[in-house]
């Protein structure tokens, strides 16, 4: 039986339909040289080399980086489904997740209240990293607010997905 019910979500994320602004008055403020700085909540699996490289590179771009562990954090379904809103269901999933991995579970063939159930039990299967930044969230490090904080950068491609496609399963955090 489901944990939450499909309506509208509600969470700190707002939708949006126009462009990410770095500047909310809430989560940013102007440095030295005037420059906005914006606050990123970062929710990764500690240890995941691949997050360590995202967080780097929103601190190279002058953002302040809060993380976060994705696998002990109190999620309940409509605050995590925030972070998927407009985005096809396949999509919230980890790839790299050793049940999706293995074909155990088809993230094409979930409905999203099963999904956030089986993410709720089972957080490996969320797509990381989730981030919260200005007011707006979401899942994975290719979709605004992202692309916004990263203006400029051309090298998304190589900081998707696993560091260690092909080995065994990264350890436990701890």
């Amino acid at each position: 039986m489901a944990r939450w019910s499909s309506r509208s979500p509600s969470s700190r994320c707002a939708r949006r339909s126009t462009p990410f602004s770095a500047a909310p008055a809430a989560r940013s403020w102007s440095s030295s040289a005037g420059s906005d700085v914006t606050t990123v909540v970062f929710y990764e699996k500690p240890g995941c080399g691949t997050n360590a490289r995202q967080k780097l590179m929103l601190t190279r771009a002058g953002h302040e980086v809060e993380a976060r562990n994705l696998l002990t954090e109190p999620w309940t379904g409509e605050r995590l489904r925030a972070y998927f809103a407009g985005t096809p269901v396949w999509s919230w999933f980890n790839p790299a997740s050793p049940r999706v991995k293995s074909g155990e579970i088809e993230p094409e063939a979930i409905e999203a209240v099963a999904a956030i159930d089986l993410m709720l039990e089972d957080p490996l299967l969320i797509r990381r990293p989730l981030i919260e930044a200005g007011g707006q969230c979401c899942a994975g490090f290719d979709r605004e607010p992202v692309l916004s904080l990263l203006q400029g950068e051309d090298d998304l491609d190589d900081v998707q997905g696993c560091t260690r496609p092909y080995a065994s399963p990264c350890p436990e955090p701890r």
